[in-house]
């Protein structure tokens, strides 16, 4: 065939062997390490900005995560896409197809975001219109984005190469880039806000500046301390068959990741439509919500490259067992989680929100007792979107993201309507969204088991 083969010594972490427990969480607790301190960035703004700024710069913050959130996610996808491509080639120890699949790749996501940063600032204050952003907030929400928005290339560095390495076993480098710039993200709100006086724009820079250290730091760490994987002038001139399999997983894991993203902002402008009490109470809630379940989300990441590297390598019964071990081990969890996030709302609340300000404080905590109560639902939500990017089927994890977030959306507007029901509608369209998108997963799952396996793992190339 003429293609050179890994050599077992270039691994960076064997996924294909050893024991299955031990063997994704020593992979996952580095992902979900370094995903809570990138939440850091965000809750480092609203907590010096709910704290320091008041209600109206906390409503302004909130609402930009959420949007910000939307927009990255693109970004987000075409990596997560890209990085079940590399652990396939990677499980099949293919080292030319992975430096092929790693050349298309950068193209694909480099130009999407450049693509991406020059819209969003043209089309600022129509995004804002379409949130239907309070007028009271509008300036100050303005100048955030307009700071904000410049962290986009950055964001495209970091993701593309934490994708790569994870791809190949090492989850740890990215971890270690992210502490960092974790630490002076809250460095710098606080001189920069306290300090300096620079308001939502101060919060703004610093979480910009810390993302550049992040994304610059990674790419110039990969490129030096892992020389097998650099991309080189013959690999940024890729195949059309290289650029149709990198498009078809990346795209759709955009599609899916943009979906999800897209079905929280329309609800973002719902929650807007009730005001800057509720706004300000979605915006802590939702902070205390993502880095609640962002664990199982990462579990669900390093379970998909698990079963990627497995699929490669044509292991079909170590995947099997690794389902059954993953669930459990979400399953467990996500119970811890879901009573801690019940019993301790309020005070949990109170990290973002002013004692004295009652009225968002017992908005969010209902929020909060709602949503936490079903974690578990969440949690093989993700564990479904990983196994169905690895295996092939990225399809299908958009199919069950438009089940979830289109139930969310559609529930949230006609509950709400209800006088009776109000904002708490939007409330219990969240897991109830869950549950119709996991039922739907493991339903597929069950009738098309044979051949998720038996059809893709005997595939030729």
């Amino acid at each position: 065939m003429g293609e050179r083969r890994m050599k077992e010594k270039d691994l960076q972490n064997n996924m294909t062997e050893g024991p299955i427990t031990k063997t994704l969480l020593l992979f996952s607790l580095p992902m979900i390490a370094g995903n809570l301190l990138q939440q850091c960035y965000n809750i480092a703004d609203t907590l010096i900005v709910g704290r320091f700024l008041g209600s109206g710069a906390l409503a302004a913050v909130g609402s930009s995560y959420t949007l910000m959130t939307f927009l990255t996610s693109i970004l987000l996808g075409l990596c997560m896409g890209s990085g079940a491509v590399f652990s396939i080639r990677y499980g099949e120890k293919d080292e030319e197809r992975l430096k092929e699949s790693m050349g298309a790749s950068f193209l694909l996501i480099l130009i999407t975001a450049v693509i991406l940063n020059i819209l969003v600032f043209l089309l600022l204050d129509e995004i804002m219109i379409l949130l239907q952003v309070p007028g009271e907030i509008y300036e100050m929400m303005r100048e955030y984005l307009w700071v904000i928005f410049w962290g986009i290339p950055a964001t495209f560095l970091y993701n593309y190469f934490a994708s790569l390495l994870r791809a190949v076993g090492n989850s740890v480098t990215p971890l270690l880039f992210l502490a960092v710039c974790a630490l002076l993200n809250v460095v710098l709100d606080l001189w920069f806000v306290l300090g300096l006086k620079w308001g939502v724009a101060g919060a703004a820079s610093a979480t910009v500046i810390s993302q550049y250290v992040s994304g610059v730091g990674l790419a110039v760490y990969t490129w030096v301390k892992t020389p097998q994987f650099r991309i080189r002038g013959k690999y940024l001139k890729p195949r059309k068959e290289m650029i149709k399999e990198i498009a078809q997983f990346s795209f759709l894991t955009s599609l899916q990741q943009s979906v999800m993203n897209l079905g929280i902002l329309m609800v973002q402008g719902l929650v807007n439509s009730f005001g800057t009490v509720i706004m300000a109470a979605f915006a802590a809630a939702v902070k205390i919500d993502s880095f609640a379940y962002m664990p199982v989300q990462d579990f669900g990441n390093a379970f998909s490259t698990f079963v990627a590297q497995n699929f490669g390598a044509k292991k079909e019964e170590r995947i099997r067992k690794g389902i059954q071990y993953a669930v459990v081990m979400a399953v467990i969890f996500c119970l811890v989680i879901s009573v801690l996030v019940v019993v301790f709302a309020r005070p949990l609340m109170m990290i973002f929100v002013k004692p004295e300000e009652t009225e968002i404080l017992a908005a969010g905590a209902e929020y909060l007792r709602i949503e936490g109560a079903f974690y578990c639902g969440i949690g093989c939500l993700f564990l479904l979107y990983g196994f169905y990017r690895a295996v092939k089927k990225p399809g299908m994890s958009v199919v069950l993201t438009v089940i979830s977030l289109g139930t969310r959306v559609i529930l949230a507007y006609l509950l709400s309507s209800v006088e009776q029901i109000g904002v708490v509608g939007i409330w219990w369209s969240v897991p109830i969204g869950w549950a119709l998108a996991d039922i739907t997963g493991f339903v597929y799952y069950k009738v098309k088991k044979k051949s998720l396996f038996n059809l893709n793992l005997t595939q030729e190339r």
